[in-house]
């Protein structure tokens, strides 16, 4: 039997220093002049290498513990090869690589790297993520953790167990045990998959479970008001203050476009005034930090007028009284039944019948809709578009003049 050239190498990357000055360790395998390389989780001081003993210089309880953990990846590897060898199977550096990280990375976990992926997250609010999203994350880690239980009867699995079928069977627990909507179910797969390519990126994995995958979308036909529907609402009289004052934060959402999370954080400094006297929003989104550029019409500005002595305001220096997304979207539905208004209204209503019709049906192009909304692909203001029976006869108006002339004969 031919013997295979092998070798196994330590050494330190100078020029990609860690953000703490050390140099990353790396480890090299070489089986017949091919390599393949990983970085061992390990750094060091770079005056502290020694490339000839592949081991730190230092004499302090860290040196030694990193150097005993280099003899033992060492000896690992060396005993992989040695039982691949033995068995006269072909093998690769890759295998070794893999079979070594396999048995190092035995007490990774799905669970446990999720978690401390949402803490690091969680620490990133109001930086890089908004609380809700931190939410998600939270809820599909706790969905996996009753999967787990369910399907293996224990509290965690090893990363490498997970496998296509595990994937599949999580999409059917979000369907059918937790009741979750197609598009529901994809957020929280996307959860799922960001923790697996943290995984793979990380070489904890030697697999892709999500590998040819794919899950669709589905399109959501989103309510909105008419412009009957609206003036309804506005000249609507009400007997108690809670209804009138949630009636004017939905009708500001209407022809201002901000979303329930923008109007609630809305203060003076995001009222400005240009050169030529018009009153602007400019305000960036609390889910994405895009910039909205808003001109403020007549009816938001009498609006924000009306609340400007309101005690709210100064408390909490909110130009306007709103209460919680539950109990906005609680009152709107009885506000709609008080206005005989057959639709499900909730706060987002408001954003959507903005975009579709108070912008887009009067003309306002989709890029500066866009603008107004702070979305940073168009495609976004797309989902938000509604095209209405209003434009379309517009736009159509000049046709019949065009072909006047012709008759059918």
């Amino acid at each position: 039997m031919k013997r295979n050239s092998f070798s196994v190498f330590f050494f330190i990357k100078k020029t990609k220093l860690l953000s703490n000055g050390e140099a990353p360790i790396r480890l090299r395998i070489k089986v017949n002049g091919i390599a393949v390389e990983s970085q061992i989780k390990r750094s060091v001081p770079p005056n502290q290498w020694d490339q000839a003993t592949e081991s730190s210089k230092g004499r302090d309880r860290k040196a030694s513990e990193l150097n005993e953990y280099i003899r033992m990846l060492k000896l690992k590897a060396l005993t992989i090869h040695r039982d691949l060898e033995m068995s006269g199977k072909f093998f690769t550096a890759r295998l070794i690589m893999n079979t070594l990280y396999g048995a190092e990375d035995s007490k990774r976990t799905l669970l446990s790297v999720f978690r401390k992926h949402n803490d690091d997250c969680r620490k990133l609010i109001g930086i890089d993520y908004v609380k809700i999203t931190i939410t998600r994350f939270d809820n599909c880690c706790k969905y996996l953790g009753v999967l787990i239980q369910q399907k293996f009867g224990k509290e965690d699995i090893n990363l490498n167990e997970i496998d296509s079928e595990f994937v599949r069977d999580f999409e059917m627990f979000l369907k059918v045990e937790r009741g979750c909507q197609q598009n529901t179910v994809i957020r929280y797969m996307k959860c799922f998959k960001k923790i697996i390519n943290l995984a793979i990126a990380n070489e904890w994995m030697n697999h892709n479970p999500f590998a040819g995958i794919k899950f669709q979308a589905k399109e959501v036909i989103k309510e909105v008001l008419t412009k009957e529907e609206i003036e309804r609402i506005m000249v609507k009289q009400f007997d108690m203050p809670h209804l009138e004052y949630v009636r004017d934060v939905f009708i500001f959402c209407v022809f201002s476009g901000l979303a329930y999370i923008d109007v609630n954080n809305l203060r003076a400094e995001h009222i400005t005034k240009d050169n030529n006297g018009d009153i602007w929003i400019r305000k960036a989104r609390e889910k994405t930090d895009n910039m909205c550029n808003i001109p403020l019409l007549k009816i938001p500005q009498a609006i924000l007028e009306k609340y400007k002595d309101h005690p709210i305001r100064q408390k909490t220096g909110a130009l306007l009284p709103v209460t919680s997304n539950q109990k906005m979207n609680s009152y709107l539905k009885e506000i709609a039944t008080r206005c005989d208004i057959k639709k499900n209204l909730t706060t987002h209503t408001a954003r959507h019948t903005a975009a579709s019709v108070v912008f887009l049906a009067n003309g306002v192009s989709m890029e500066n809709v866009a603008k107004m909304l702070g979305h940073s692909d168009i495609r976004m203001t797309q989902h938000y578009a509604k095209v209405m029976d209003s434009s379309i006869k517009r736009d159509m108006a000049g046709i019949d003049n065009c072909f006047a002339d012709m008759v059918i004969i």
